[in-house]
């Protein structure tokens, strides 16, 4: 059973999907490859089983505040053996730092892999928690992101403690 609720956050709401287990999704509204919405269950303000929707919104805004590098929240994703594996890699990648498409598909078995790779990063499910967003194109230009390229130069823009707002031309 899945249940969700949302998190207004300066990059917008996210829609926070949790289960049993842990949390199952984080979505933007405009997220691109979204789920169908009918599958993340009723609207619960606490969550469900491991997925406890307070614990969330205290990590994120601890986040979004700079005072957190790394979540500690039970997760539950839903992907083939490949996209777990992608995206625990994601999980390594140090808050600040990034890591080319190539350089994740040589440490699964070869660069042959980076559109596998891609794809895997564009589907995840967690956005934010599992650090997607720290992931670029080659000579680190910034390639997709499945809440748009401004959410994730504001991201990477945060977690390179730089200043954000309207003064910089963001959009976030």
């Amino acid at each position: 059973m899945s249940v969700h609720t949302t998190v207004d956050t300066p990059v917008g709401s996210l829609t926070v999907v949790g289960g049993e287990t842990g949390l199952v999704g984080v979505y933007f509204a405009e997220h691109r490859h979204l789920p169908d919405p009918s599958g993340f269950g009723p609207v619960s303000h606490r969550g469900v089983g491991l997925s406890d929707f307070a614990e969330v919104r205290r990590q994120l805004g601890e986040y979004f505040a700079g005072a957190r590098r790394t979540f500690d929240l039970p997760l539950a994703p839903r992907g083939n053996d490949f996209q777990r594996r992608v995206w625990a890699l994601l999980r390594d990648i140090p808050y600040g730092a990034t890591r080319s498409y190539g350089q994740l598909a040589t440490s699964l078995g070869g660069v042959g892999l980076a559109r596998a790779v891609g794809a895997a990063n564009g589907l995840n499910p967690l956005s934010i928690v599992v650090p997607c967003h720290r992931v670029v194109g080659s000579g680190g230009a910034l390639v997709g992101y499945a809440g748009g390229l401004d959410r994730k130069r504001f991201l990477l823009g945060l977690e390179a403690e730089q200043p954000s707002g309207p003064e910089t031309g963001r959009l976030f």
